[in-house]
């Protein structure tokens, strides 16, 4: 059983009573700056953003549950029937507004979130500089990533609803608002324009290069890293000139490249340590040997030597074609002396400095550059976007040439090939409204096959322990 940890207790929105009881103040990672502590200079601002970088980086949140569930809820991952118990009602379409892996995000998010306020809160008293404009921004852009996952998981996507319930927006500490506040949901409207503004904000205020305390580097959000987590929430808004714009900013002046050749591919997602070059990843979570989540982690779930639980589908490994280098990242084994085919794009488990986890990677981004480019009804461009990514994964590729509603589909299933088990594919399926086809496998868990465009569980519960302790919330359909 996993242990929820993280409670805040009377703010209701953001917490969920957990079973170890602690409280926020109580929680607190190493590097973090205590909530009586005065953010009183640049550095000690630094130690508190990098206390945020390492509640997001909880296999509750970012390091594991939300990029399980972003595949496991769609068709790229199931559970081997040889299991170690973990995340079977997510398989099977089961889960309640008490399951656990709910509960975890909303948790671990908020509080995530509740340390993002207190750094922007008292940096924005400091003298204007370089490296307190850098600090901000990274504090305002990770508030803005964490409320786009929020709203994603507890709230209707933006297209289909945007005046449902999203999640409650809090943007002060708790010292400032008191620790009995009760807030309602905002609309799904008001999370994206907070979203919106936050990434805005991170943007206008970052240096284009880093600065002397976190400088240039895939482990700390930079400016355009800002931009690129924006263009991924205008693509889920379905803000398709927005998502091109903030896209083609990226592209044209990040300064982010490709792996060039297979093996500079492969030797990428081998490497465990974080990248100055600029190289594939434009974001990620630093998960060293001090404050990996040791078997709690992304790469345990995928490893043969850890739990090992998850495996690709048969579909999407016949996706890739035999000369595509994205199959080399799965591996045709076995799995309880049956075949399976085997998650290996986090081969660091055994070492004692695990896989970074990555957040948003270039490829990303040129993705919804040529996605918004065929939405707006430019196709030449939006095919130049979409090969220079296929061909170079594909050497023997010639390229799309397709038009219409069939260049959209080949854009989508690159999405599918390129970011497969990083947790975007059910969003793929959510923010466009389409049904999703779980294929059976021979080696599943139980499974719950089709998941219609009405069914309710598209939307996690908020959790009930949430509910208990603030009536101003109200449930999702269906629990």
């Amino acid at each position: 059983m996993k242990i929820n940890k993280l409670i805040y207790p009377l703010l209701a929105a953001t917490l969920i009573i957990a079973s170890c009881k602690k409280s926020f103040l109580d929680e607190e990672n190493p590097t973090a700056v205590t909530v009586n502590s005065s953010i009183s200079n640049p550095s000690a601002m630094a130690d508190a953003v990098n206390g945020m970088y390492n509640a997001m980086k909880n296999y509750t949140l970012f390091d594991r549950d939300i990029p399980v569930l972003g595949d496991l809820l769609a068709d790229n991952i199931y559970v081997n029937v040889s299991n170690s118990g973990r995340y079977l009602s997510e398989n099977n379409y089961t889960f309640i507004n008490t399951s656990a892996e709910a509960a975890d995000i909303y948790n671990q998010g908020y509080y995530s979130i509740l340390q993002a306020n207190r750094i922007i809160y008292e940096g924005r008293k400091l003298p204007t500089s370089n490296d307190v404009n850098q600090l901000l921004g990274e504090a305002y852009a990770s508030r803005g990533l964490l409320y786009l996952e929020m709203v994603n998981w507890f709230g209707a996507p933006y297209a289909l609803s945007p005046t449902a319930p999203g999640v409650a927006l809090v943007t002060l500490p708790s010292y400032v608002t008191g620790f009995a506040i009760k807030p309602a949901r905002n609309t799904v409207t008001a999370v994206y324009n907070q979203i919106i503004s936050d990434l805005d904000s991170a943007y206008t205020l970052m240096p284009t290069t880093g600065t002397t305390l976190h400088a240039t580097s895939s482990d700390f959000i930079a400016k355009y890293a800002a931009k690129a987590i924006e263009a991924r929430a205008y693509l889920y808004k379905g803000d398709y000139p927005n998502a091109l714009a903030a896209a083609l900013i990226v592209i044209n002046n990040g300064g982010y490249t490709f792996a060039q050749t297979p093996a500079a591919f492969n030797a990428f997602w081998a490497n465990p340590v974080a990248t100055p070059s600029k190289l594939e990843t434009i974001f990620e979570l630093n998960q060293n040997a001090s404050s990996s989540n040791g078997i709690n982690g992304l790469d345990d779930i995928y490893s043969q030597s850890g739990y090992g639980d998850l495996q690709a589908t048969t579909d999407l490994y016949n996706a890739y074609t035999a000369t595509d280098v994205r199959r080399t990242l799965i591996l045709n084994g076995t799995r309880g002396g049956q075949q399976a085919y085997i998650v290996n794009k986090f081969p660091n488990y055994t070492n004692t400095d695990k896989d970074e986890t990555k957040v948003i990677r270039y490829a990303e981004v040129v993705l919804t550059a040529a996605e918004a480019y065929a939405r707006t009804g430019d196709e030449f461009d939006a095919k130049i976007q979409l090969n220079t990514l296929a061909k170079l994964r594909d050497p023997s590729f010639a390229g799309y040439t397709s038009t219409g509603a069939q260049l959209i589909t080949d854009i989508l299933n690159e999405r599918r090939k390129e970011l497969a088990f990083e947790g975007l594919r059910f969003f793929d399926f959510t923010r466009l409204n389409l049904p999703i086809t779980r294929p059976a496998q021979a080696q599943g868990y139980a499974s719950y096959p089709f998941v219609s465009t009405t069914d309710f569980r598209r939307i996690q519960p908020i959790p009930q322990s949430a509910m208990d302790a603030n009536s101003s919330l109200t449930q999702n359909p269906g629990y």
